[in-house]
């Protein structure tokens, strides 16, 4: 019976649907609306659509580019733009991601914790504290944090003096808020001294 079954099923057509980053550009415009609108209205211009804002997706390469083009922007500042790297490793919520050029396209949520670029002449690090990744079919990647700072700039003795200080408050905490407030210090300056260790 199992082997009627198996043929049956691998008898049929199996039609596999596309990936997403398969899907051909979409026009500018909704030709088809437009179109339909003329032949009912000739005589008032259409109006636009959602479609009619939208920019036609980038083709996708056919091969690999060799670098990945990496913008790095906080709420006040940018602090590269445009700049071509080997590789970008970032502290995703789920873990560290390595981005590579040809990356698929990724959205992941930043949390507090060692970034690094790496280029042909060396690896730069920051230490970030949270934000959010946009990785683009086309071998670029947006990240947007909220507070990015060079790992050389971060002073050890003054993380574990943070880490004890905001343990303290967690410990002493009565209320809701300030033991949420507290974990967020805790959180923050552990990542801070695990990225001044490792």
């Amino acid at each position: 019976m199992l082997r009627h079954v198996t043929t049956r099923l691998l008898s049929r057509s199996i039609k596999f649907r596309p990936f997403s980053t398969d899907v051909a550009a979409a026009s500018a415009a909704d030709d088809a609306f437009v179109k339909a609108w003329r032949s009912t209205i000739p005589n008032l211009e259409p109006p636009k659509t959602p479609l009619s804002f939208m920019q036609p997706r980038p083709p996708a390469p056919s091969t690999l580019p060799s670098k990945l083009t990496v913008n790095l922007v906080l709420p006040y500042s940018s602090e590269f733009s445009n700049k071509e790297v080997d590789m970008v490793i970032i502290p995703a919520t789920t873990g560290q991601m390595g981005i590579l050029p040809g990356h698929v396209s990724t959205i992941a949520e930043l949390k507090p914790g060692l970034l690094s670029v790496h280029e042909e002449n060396g690896v730069k690090k920051y230490f970030v504290s949270g934000g959010f990744a946009f990785i683009h079919a086309n071998s670029f990647a947006d990240i947007i944090a909220v507070e990015a700072v060079p790992i050389d700039q971060l002073d050890s003795a003054s993380a574990q003096k943070g880490l004890a200080e905001f343990t303290q408050k967690l410990s002493s905490a009565s209320t809701d808020l300030e033991r949420a407030e507290a974990q967020i210090g805790v959180d923050v300056y552990s990542a801070i001294n695990s990225a001044l260790s490792g």
